[in-house]
């Protein structure tokens, strides 16, 4: 009798992936993208169990920022904004662009997050 690993996907999942997979151009790109997406939820399911770890030793806190460190989010659209904001100031030199960067700085900083 085989033994399963703890770390195996369910075979709905398993079903799903290899759905998308057919929808590649290429099977190499359709098993690629099976890979990756095991590879992904493994990785996933790991880091769920180091921080269920964490909160119980040491802290729910320790937990959310082992978290936030491995998985980041991408900037957000208000943060890319501000960040090009920030580059256009930077190389601006023409005094008269003043008011209408501080305008749009204001209505940046005025969207939600």
């Amino acid at each position: 009798m085989t033994q399963e690993h703890p770390i195996t996907p369910p075979p709905e999942l398993v079903q799903e992936w290899l759905q998308q997979g057919r929808n590649c151009i290429s099977e190499m790109d359709g098993w690629k993208d099976f890979a990756t997406q095991a590879a992904r939820w493994g990785a996933d399911q790991e880091l769920e169990a180091c921080c269920e770890y964490e909160a119980t030793v040491y802290s729910t806190d320790c937990a959310d920022g082992l978290r936030r460190h491995r998985r980041p989010k991408p900037p957000s659209l208000k943060e890319r904004a501000l960040d090009a904001w920030i580059r256009l100031r930077n190389e601006a030199s023409c005094k008269e662009l003043d008011g209408d960067l501080d305008c749009l700085l204001r209505a940046l900083e005025s969207l939600p997050d």
